[in-house]
């Protein structure tokens, strides 16, 4: 009670109601990856931006990267066809720029507010390096609760599985947020579904991710400009290119309707080959230091006898270097025109329709990470943090890019050596595509197997935080003490009887302890400690559901 000195009238407010928890959000995913703009100078780099919509996205970051597509046209019977339309990047592999189209998908899906990273914009090829300096300032943010490495799917692998591990310990250091990864669409061979992933992943922190698979076949137009669309005409074009940053030049002295492509890799193994099916000329390096002269040495060596004509010549310095691995490139034919020239657009308008409505019928191939952070923002906005983020359809999706069986899913969702489990993305007749699995990494883990007992305890472990941070240096006694529990306990039994906890009492479902005796020693109390132990009863999915028959017999 304050003292008063001067005689007058004073009036006191006295509070009745005690202060309360306010629960965090729990589904504002933060997007890292590159963009098309960041700022009018830049100055969004590596800054955390919080959005609500897709058209403040485009406002402060641009759109989409436009896609090349090649035009392949015939002149049948006097008409002019389209006889092939082909994506830079290939039909069944995802844009090289995801941002844009992962916003499109997280909104249509439920998404609300989230972050976005922007480490870059078009003019920069995916690193490592700009991942990590992107999620260095998330760690800053405290809103963010998930991550998501848009880009790094584009990376190599090695450097994909390092970067989701430096995501898995920023959640744990901060344990406010949790990893959404995709499984590469590469990993999947003689070994299983996600065994690199599985095998490269590490094994510390997996209660704070979970991954999925597979890529979807979204129904996302791809963003282009009439530039960006070439027209060849066809069988009589001979003669394709293609030429690195580097200085290496890879000529085809076929016929454009091959459709020949080339590509550089770098394994552990030194390989050279051909794909005569595919017409696909692979050049596979031991390392990212080799020049570009000791990649034409090891062509003529390894030229493969096979009627295609491919050759390999150093048109820029010797000691250029292969840096980055090249992604499978179409090589560029000798265009007569693109989707811009004005004699398409105004003589030959019919070819100019056919041409749009082609592009128009090609759809966005997906990693499912972005579609899956929109189902948990709408499923903790609709049913709460604890019910799990599956069994949910997914908008704008057409489906999964391949089909996982009964079987196939058995070993990603159980693995029985580390427990890292994989959830499923599936298709169902009369369903649609449904998230079919609501695992953490840390599937062999009793305790924290599933995503929404975890989730659920990153939102009690911070909102009460939070709500509790007024009592630092309060007096440590029975009177805080008591403030304290009668706060969090308003606050479990609020989520108890929302369904949050698991019990038929509040006894069973949460407990709350704290004063000299129960929690803190009389040297605690000289240390400036106040203890305060919580325990819940986190509900949990009902994960196999079985159904028990028997035959009952005829009475007599």
């Amino acid at each position: 009670m304050p003292t008063y000195k001067t005689p007058n009238v004073y009036v006191e407010e006295i509070p009745t109601l005690a202060p309360s928890v306010v629960p965090v959000a729990t589904a504002v995913p933060a997007f890292i990856g590159y963009t098309e703009k960041a700022g009018t100078a830049g100055e969004y780099v590596n800054q955390p931006i919080r959005l609500s919509s897709i058209l403040d996205y485009t406002n402060l970051f641009g759109g989409a990267a436009p896609t090349t597509f090649t035009i392949a046209v015939e002149t049948v019977e006097g008409s002019d066809q389209i006889s092939q339309v082909t994506a830079a990047n290939a039909d069944s592999e995802p844009p090289e720029y995801l941002m844009y189209y992962a916003l499109r998908l997280f909104f249509d899906n439920g998404g609300g507010s989230c972050y976005v990273v922007s480490i870059g914009d078009y003019s920069s090829s995916p690193a490592k390096a700009d991942f990590q300096t992107g999620l260095a300032a998330l760690r800053k943010e405290d809103e963010p609760t998930l991550i998501l490495l848009t880009d790094a799917i584009h990376l190599l692998p090695a450097d994909y599985y390092e970067l989701c591990q430096n995501a898995l310990k920023q959640c744990n250091d901060l344990k406010d947020r949790f990893a959404i990864f995709d499984v590469l669409a590469s990993d999947r061979d003689t070994n299983g579904i996600g065994a690199n992933f599985r095998q490269n992943i590490g094994t510390e922190y997996l209660k704070y991710g979970a991954t999925y698979y597979p890529y979807l076949q979204t129904s996302l137009n791809y963003e282009y400009t009439e530039d960006s669309v070439a027209l060849s005409t066809g069988e009589g074009e001979t003669g394709g290119q293609y030429e690195t940053n580097e200085g290496l030049l890879v000529t085809y002295a076929g016929p454009a309707s091959n459709n020949p492509r080339v590509q550089i890799t770098l394994p552990n193994k030194t390989n050279i080959s051909f794909d005569l099916a595919n017409n696909l000329l692979i050049i596979k390096l031991p390392d990212a230091g080799a020049t570009v002269g000791a990649i034409v040495e090891e062509w003529a060596k390894r030229s493969p006898a096979t009627n295609a004509s491919f050759a390999l010549e150093a048109s820029g310095p010797d000691d250029a270097q292969i840096t980055e691995p090249l992604p499978e490139t179409p090589l560029v034919f000798a265009a007569a025109t693109t989707l811009s020239s004005a004699e398409i657009k105004t003589q030959k308008t019919d070819l100019y329709n056919k041409i749009k409505t082609a592009i128009g019928a090609k759809r966005v191939v997906m990693p499912p990470s972005a579609a899956v952070a929109g189902v948990y923002a709408k499923t903790d906005r609709d049913r709460g943090v604890w019910k799990a983020p599956a069994n949910v359809s997914l908008a704008t999706v057409l489906g999964p890019m391949e089909k996982v069986t009964n079987e196939e899913q058995e070993n990603l969702n159980v693995d029985a050596t580390a427990g890292k489990s994989i959830n499923a993305i599936r298709s169902f007749t009369g369903k649609g595509t449904l998230i079919w699995g609501a695992r953490t990494l840390a599937g062999n883990d009793n305790e924290w197997r599933y995503i929404p007992v975890r989730r659920l305890f990153n939102l009690i472990e911070e909102s009460i935080q939070k709500a509790t941070n007024f009592v630092v240096f309060e007096s440590n006694n029975a009177v805080t003490w008591l403030k304290v529990k009668t706060i969090i306990e308003s606050y479990l039994d609020g989520l108890w009887r929302q369904g949050a906890l698991a019990g038929n009492s509040k006894e069973e479902a949460y407990y709350v302890n704290v004063g000299l005796g129960q929690t803190m020693t009389a040297d605690d109390i000289l240390e400036g400690r106040m203890i305060i132990e919580i325990g819940v009863s986190a509900v949990r999915p009902a994960e196999f559901i079985i159904l028990r028959f028997s035959h009952k017999l005829q009475e007599a």
